[in-house]
């Protein structure tokens, strides 16, 4: 360098972020407690998944050399959003709604929404290329960030665009405090929102990216319609929402005000935001104190363990929660009157359509409450009746999705999941795949804590419960923080049974659902540990190959884990995978290349392996004959495997 100045190490810049990491972990052992508890928690989980991306760029090889103050400034930037958030973390664990002004709570509210944006900035900033990051913790910063920027999006509520562009118009390492800028603050977002994904349409295992992160280039075709995706006679109950990518946004916060906030916008009257949440209110009710809430965020309040009304602190003499129907319908006719978006799909006895329609529904609405009713009743027989009906309804069209929910079903069907009447269980559990299709009745169905009776259906229902059990948690893993709850509650060993007992539709729903939750990197340990891998070998080697596509689809995810990298070796799948490469169809033996080229990366034992095993030959063949991508993977192989034998 110019000056005789000693050449930076990647690894010198990260001490500082890293420590602040680890003093995050530290905090978030203890836990956290109060009104923004939720906020917290989701918010240390994300920091400290960093970790794993600052350790290996301090244990890589990587010099600076001449880009070192940019990259020390993409650092630096990270190190100052990891301060912020610690620093966040401590005041907002501390905030006490009975001793603290309502001025103070949005000041933090507020400091949420521009410590996610810096985090969101500064690690869309790192260049990763100039790096050695493995493939798993680049997937796995791509999904905190995903995350983070979904959060961003939720924190900006109601803020005024001119207050938030001030904001993030400022130097990462510059403080905003609302109040001086004369904000009227956002409210805190208690509950994880799911989804932003088109339903009606189930999505192919084929249609999923191999190797990197669900956005990549590289995609297979395991099923040729949406439709088939359950290869069965029988036929599926309803399609189901394709999976988004992580695909990285643009971090202009100029777009991103704009779009949240236009400069014209009505200000929304202060009796129609929750009180919590500060959001338009789109199903109020009334609490025992008179106060009124947004249904999803009270529930989560009173289902902490909470007994007092936030907004008055007085003691709820009972948790009985009524609609605000007078409320719902000035809040209808406001957004009616102002062209603001119905907060709901349903209003005014009314559904919009998606080309902006409206249908009245107000006869069906009477009817499918009564059908709710009597999901409640006392008799055996008239539940029964009453949970096959709302699986047809719920089975025919998304309106009849939008007044199930409405009618306030989903929690009843969650009960029923634990009937000892194995054709209740089986029709409540149907019925909630059914009504998941709709993307907003996700976070009801999750809110309504549906996913450990699910995973009981899963372990011991009739096959068909089974099988729609796993159907279920595919849908409802399409959101990226439910992949980390259903992979938490025991989901994925009972997913790993029946991909090896199940029958062939079974079958192929465990292997959707187990690679969706696979994309989360917390859950491909979990996987291996189940005895993935031995189950999916045994769907390479059957003879019926009716399974194939899948085992390869999955086995590209979990490859690029260490521990499934490991286990992939250890179960003796390098020599079936070569075969593929000998005998398979064109698109097995691209993803057979792409899975050795994982297993390979940095692997003497496995290279070695390969050669022993006479891979060459079917490699060359295929980097001159295979499809555009088998041959870009079988040539960096070829690249791999020579590499040895240069003097």
């Amino acid at each position: 360098m110019a000056g005789g100045e000693p050449t930076a190490v990647a690894g010198d810049s990260t001490k500082i972020p890293l420590q602040v990491v680890h003093d995050v972990c530290r905090i978030s052992g203890a836990g956290f407690a109060g009104f923004f508890k939720k906020d917290c928690t989701d918010l240390a989980r994300r920091v400290s998944l960093l970790a794993y991306l600052l350790e290996e760029i301090r244990d890589s090889n990587t010099h600076l050399g001449s880009s070192s103050s940019s990259h020390d400034s993409c650092l630096y930037d990270l190190s100052i959003a990891l301060k912020a958030a610690k620093r966040l973390l401590l005041a907002a664990n501390d905030f006490d709604p009975k001793i603290s002004a309502d001025v103070e709570r949005k000041k933090i509210v507020f400091q949420f929404q521009c410590v996610t944006w810096k985090l969101v900035k500064s690690l869309g900033s790192l260049p990763y290329d100039q790096f050695d990051i493995s493939e798993e913790v680049q997937e796995q910063v791509e999904l905190v960030r995903s995350q983070l920027t979904r959060a961003k999006e939720r924190y900006a509520g109601p803020l005024t665009s001119n207050v938030l562009s001030r904001a993030l118009s400022q130097p990462l390492d510059k403080e905003i405090d609302p109040l001086q800028s004369g904000s009227r603050g956002v409210g805190s977002l208690h509950l994880e929102n799911v989804g932003n994904i088109d339903h009606e349409v189930r999505p192919k295992l084929g249609d999923l990216p191999l190797g990197n992160t669900p956005n990549g280039n590289d995609c297979v075709q395991i099923v040729q319609e949406p439709e088939n995706l359950r290869n069965s006679s029988k036929n599926s109950e309803v399609t189901s929402p394709k999976s988004p990518g992580l695909a990285r946004e643009d971090d202009s916060p100029s777009k991103n005000v704009v779009e949240n906030k236009k400069p014209n916008s009505p200000i929304i009257p202060e009796e129609y935001l929750c009180p919590i949440s500060l959001e338009l209110m789109r199903d109020p009710v009334i609490v025992a104190t008179g106060q009124t809430y947004e249904r999803s965020f009270i529930q989560r309040w009173i289902d902490g363990g909470n007994t007092r009304c936030p907004k008055t602190q007085q003691i709820l003499q009972d948790l009985t929660l009524t609609p605000n129907i007078a409320l719902r319908s000035l809040i209808s006719d406001w957004c009616a009157k102002n062209n603001v978006e119905q907060p709901t799909a349903l209003a005014n006895g009314r559904i919009k359509r998606s080309d902006g329609s409206f249908r009245d529904v107000s006869g069906d609405i009477a009817a499918i409450e009564a059908i709710v009713r009597k999901l409640s009743s006392r008799s055996t027989d008239d539940r029964r009746a009453a949970v096959a009906e709302i699986r047809s309804l719920s089975k025919r069209s998304t309106d009849n999705r939008v007044l199930i929910a409405e009618a306030g079903a989903i929690p009843v069907l969650v009960n029923l999941l634990t009937s000892e009447d194995g054709q209740i269980q089986e029709n409540a559990v149907t019925s909630i795949l059914n009504l998941s299709i709709f993307d907003n009745n996700k976070g009801l169905i999750m809110l309504a804590g549906a996913v450990p009776s699910i995973v009981q259906v899963l372990r011991a229902g009739s096959m068909e419960a089974k099988e729609n059990a796993a159907a279920t948690i595919f849908s409802l893993s399409l959101g990226d923080e439910n992949k980390i709850i259903i992979g938490a509650s025991g989901a994925i060993p009972a997913l790993v049974e029946l991909l090896q007992i199940g029958s062939t539709r079974g079958k192929k729903d465990a292997a959707t659902a187990l690679f969706n939750l696979c994309i989360y990197q917390g859950n491909k340990g979990r996987a291996v540990r189940a005895g993935i891998i031995p189950a999916l070998l045994m769907m390479l080697k059957d003879s019926s190959n009716c399974m194939v596509d899948e085992a390869l689809t999955i086995l590209s995810v979990l490859a690029s884990h260490q521990e499934a990298k490991a286990a992939i070796a250890k179960a003796s799948t390098i020599p079936v995978l070569i075969d593929l490469l000998r005998t398979g169809l064109p698109r097995n033996k691209e993803n057979a290349a792409a899975i050795l080229l994982s297993l390979c990366k940095r692997d003497t034992v496995n290279l070695s392996c390969l050669c022993r095993l006479g891979a060459l030959i079917p490699l060359t063949e295929l980097a001159n004959t295979g499809t555009e991508r088998a041959k870009r993977k079988a040539t960096s192989l070829l690249e791999h495997l020579r590499k040895p034998l240069q003097p």
